[in-house]
C-alpha cells in the first residue's frame, strides 16, 4: 500500500465530510478526557447533549473534583455504565491533588489515573496535544484491516505498530478524527463484513440494566428502600440487596440502615 496516497485519500475526504462535534472544537485536555470517557461504549448522538451539560455544570476539573458525587451521577444519568462517572471524578481529584489541576501530558501518568486505560490515554494525547499515539477504536481497526488486507485475527500488538506508522507527521488529531468518520460512514461493518472485537451482551433485564434502573430511581426520588425497589422492578428483596452490594462497592449508592441514596 502507498502510505502517502492512503493518508491523502482519508484526509481529503475528511476535509469535505467531517462531522461537527463539540469536543473537536477544543484542545482542552480536561474537556477531551470527559468526552473520551463518555464515548466509551456510548453512541455519539447520546453523548453530545450530556457532554455539553456536564461541562456547563463542571467547567473546570476543580469543579468536578469538588462536586457532590450525587450531582455527577445525576448529570451522567442516561449514558449508562455509571461507574465511569465515579472513576472520572476520582481521576479529577487525583489530578487536582497530584498535578495541580493539570491533566498530565505523560502516557504512564495518564494510565495510572482511575478509569484511564491505554486507549483513553492515547486519545487524550492525540486529540488534546496532537501527539502521534495511535487510537484504535472499532472504526480504525476495521479500516486498517480492510485497507491492508489483513486477517481479522491480526493481533492488537501488530495493529498498534501499523496504526502508529500510518499517522501523518504533526497531524495526529486530524488523522484520527478522519479515520473515525471514514469508518463510521464509508468503510462500515456492513460494507466490509469485518466484525467488532466484542459485542455487548443482552442488556434488557441484565444485572447492568437493573443497576441502571435503581440509579434512575435515585436520581428522580433522591432516596428509596429495598422494598420499594423490589416492588417497582418486580424482583425479590434478596435479589435487590445483592445488586445493591455491587452498587455500594462501585461507590454508586450509599446504604444506611434502610435508607438508600446516591453518595
Amino acid at each position: 500500500m502507498d502510505k502517502q496516497a492512503f493518508q491523502q485519500k482519508i484526509l481529503i475526504w475528511y476535509e469535505n465530510n467531517k462531522r461537527d462535534l463539540p469536543w473537536r472544537k477544543t484542545i482542552n485536555p480536561y474537556h477531551i478526557m470527559v468526552s473520551e470517557i463518555m464515548l466509551q461504549q456510548t453512541q455519539v448522538d447520546r453523548v453530545i447533549p450530556k457532554y455539553e451539560a456536564f461541562l456547563k455544570a463542571f467547567p473546570t476539573i476543580q469543579n468536578l473534583a469538588e462536586a457532590p458525587t450525587s450531582q455527577v451521577l445525576e448529570l451522567w444519568s442516561g449514558l449508562g455504565y455509571n461507574s465511569r462517572a465515579i472513576r472520572l471524578q476520582e481521576a479529577a481529584k487525583v489530578i487536582c491533588k497530584r498535578y495541580e489541576g493539570q491533566v498530565p501530558k505523560n502516557r504512564d501518568a495518564l494510565m495510572n489515573l482511575p478509569g484511564i486505560g491505554p486507549y483513553t490515554s492515547n486519545a487524550i494525547l492525540s486529540f488534546a496535544h496532537n501527539l502521534s499515539f495511535p487510537c484504535i477504536d472499532t472504526n480504525i481497526r476495521r479500516i486498517i484491516l480492510h485497507e491492508l488486507k489483513l486477517s481479522e485475527s491480526t493481533s492488537q500488538e501488530k495493529l498498534y505498530v501499523l496504526a502508529e506508522s500510518l499517522i501523518p507527521e504533526n497531524r495526529s488529531r486530524d488523522w484520527h478524527n478522519a479515520l473515525m468518520d471514514y469508518g463510521s460512514s464509508i468503510l462500515t461493518a456492513r460494507k466490509t463484513g469485518i466484525k467488532s472485537l466484542t459485542t455487548q451482551s443482552k442488556f434488557l433485564h441484565s444485572r447492568r440494566w437493573y443497576r441502571g434502573q435503581i440509579l434512575k430511581m435515585l436520581v428522580k426520588e433522591k432516596e428509596t428502600t429495598v422494598q420499594k425497589i423490589a416492588q417497582q422492578l418486580e424482583k425479590s428483596s434478596a435479589e435487590i440487596e445483592d445488586i445493591l452490594e455491587e452498587l455500594v462497592k462501585a461507590k454508586l449508592v450509599s446504604v444506611e440502615q434502610e435508607r438508600i441514596t446516591l453518595p
